[in-house]
């Protein structure tokens, strides 16, 4: 019998720091719920709005798998391995950080705002190699499917990560109906509704919302709104 959990959007946290506009999916930094702390190995779920030419200045991570996917605007990233490189829609960011990296990003136009999600996962190894990458995929690609952009193997689509994650993103039209098949024993989903209404397994979901199922080896999908778009985050759920 399959697990949930459903966190509606207007239930995460939010911290509004005038240059950043910043929604939690789950506890972090003044944002705080023993309740929330984690999905498996999705630690970390923010969705960002930060203003014109304003940013995160440099600072340190270890351990932590770290993922920036652009929803709108330019980011630029810096870091102490010498990184320096933009990303926006369509491109997907990854920092291992593993014994330990300093990165800073940044807006990049002055006037227009940018729009991520930072999402942190678990490492399955600790203290390697810090690393950086990014990749640019064809947003076409997810037109009524789930486009692959994060896995755990270099040679697949996407960016991979050094943890038995894999992430999907698909944009859908009314009506479209369509299953997904969980990647690996013992890992679970969470969704996270960009924009539009959809049906997951039965839950009603509309923008913003978070649904993690697990215990299952199926979701089965229906979009309920033309444009719906959805990321799917496939992780172990044990640690």
């Amino acid at each position: 019998m399959a697990n949930s959990i459903l966190h509606k959007a207007e239930s995460r946290g939010h911290a509004n720091h005038g240059w950043l506009d910043s929604y939690h999916s789950f506890s972090f930094a003044n944002y705080y719920n023993p309740e929330r702390m984690n999905f498996g190995v999705l630690r970390v779920l923010n969705d960002d709005t930060v203003a014109g030419g304003r940013g995160f200045g440099s600072h340190p991570h270890d351990n932590m798998e770290i993922i920036s996917i652009p929803l709108e605007g330019d980011l630029e990233h810096e870091d102490n391995l010498g990184n320096v490189a933009v990303i926006k829609k369509g491109d997907v960011q990854i920092i291992s950080a593993g014994t330990g990296v300093f990165h800073s990003e940044k807006n990049k136009n002055p006037n227009q705002q940018v729009q991520f999600l930072q999402i942190w996962l678990y490492p399955n190894k600790l203290n390697g190699a810090p690393r950086y990458d990014q990749v640019s995929l064809d947003v076409k690609d997810r037109h009524n499917n789930f486009q692959q952009i994060l896995s755990p193997n270099p040679t697949d689509e996407g960016v991979w990560v050094q943890q038995d994650a894999w992430f999907s993103l698909g944009k859908f039209d009314e009506g479209f109906q369509t299953t997904y098949q969980i990647k690996k024993p013992g890992n679970g989903v969470y969704a996270f509704v960009l924009e539009g209404d959809v049906t997951i397994n039965g839950q009603a979901l509309h923008r913003r919302d978070g649904f993690g199922i697990w215990d299952t080896d199926q979701l089965n999908f229906k979009a309920d709104s033309a444009g719906a778009e959805v990321l799917l985050m496939d992780v172990p759920m044990k640690f």
